[in-house]
């Protein structure tokens, strides 16, 4: 059964403590937190003041996704806000080892992301010293958009990858996951299903959420 990240992006913020509140009556098993800084990415989602009042309302482990340059920068930071994960992207991290080092040296599990067109293989020096992998399903930067199909086929080529490393690495996958894709993604190997306008839009986000991992449970 995959884990279920709802993508708080996707929520209304203008009443975020009851978002928050629905995350911690949820299934949900992680919340995922993703921070823009419209320099690596075409758009800016929040910053540290909306990611500590997160951490004290919300009860679940937090997953922080930092599309950002230079991410380094606030290892510490974020560490203090109590997050269970980092996830820095691969294209952004000149020296990623040292990067991943410094993360797990704060106490917090260190995932990579990929965007859709960077190659599992680029991992291949690292992925036995990470946590994650969190595979983009669509170009960073805005929530709502299509699925991009060879997803499924790339979460294939990081799952032999793990196998064949000997890593433990959890896959994670972020853009267009909902009741048609999900068991797909799973099927191919995905660990943790990130979704944001499918839970947060929907007419009853705690259904929205149990059905992700109801149907990953069904073809896991």
């Amino acid at each position: 059964m995959a884990l279920v990240s709802p993508s708080l992006l996707a929520a209304d913020f203008l009443h975020l403590g009851d978002e928050i509140e629905m995350i911690n009556r949820s299934e949900a098993d992680w919340l995922h937190l993703d921070v823009m800084d419209g320099v690596f990415v075409p758009n800016i989602s929040f910053g540290f003041p909306v990611l500590e009042a997160v951490a004290r309302a919300c009860r679940k482990p937090l997953d922080v996704h930092f599309m950002i340059v230079r991410p380094e920068q606030y290892i510490a930071q974020t560490a203090r806000l109590g997050a269970m994960m980092m996830n820095v992207h691969y294209e952004a991290c000149a020296h990623l080892h040292r990067t991943v080092q410094e993360i797990h040296r704060a106490g917090m599990k260190a995932g990579v992301t990929l965007n859709p067109t960077t190659p599992v293989a680029m991992l291949e020096d690292i992925i036995a010293d990470i946590d994650m992998v969190l595979l983009m399903s669509v170009n960073p930067g805005f929530g709502g958009q299509d699925f991009i199909e060879n997803t499924i086929a790339k979460v294939g080529r990081l799952r032999e990858l793990i196998d064949r490393s000997g890593s433990r690495a959890l896959i994670e996958v972020d853009g267009g996951v909902q009741a048609d894709t999900a068991p797909r993604l799973v099927a191919a190997g995905v660990d943790v299903l990130v979704s944001g306008s499918y839970v947060f839009k929907s007419a009853d986000p705690e259904a929205a959420i149990s059905s992700l991992r109801n149907l990953g449970g069904t073809v896991a």
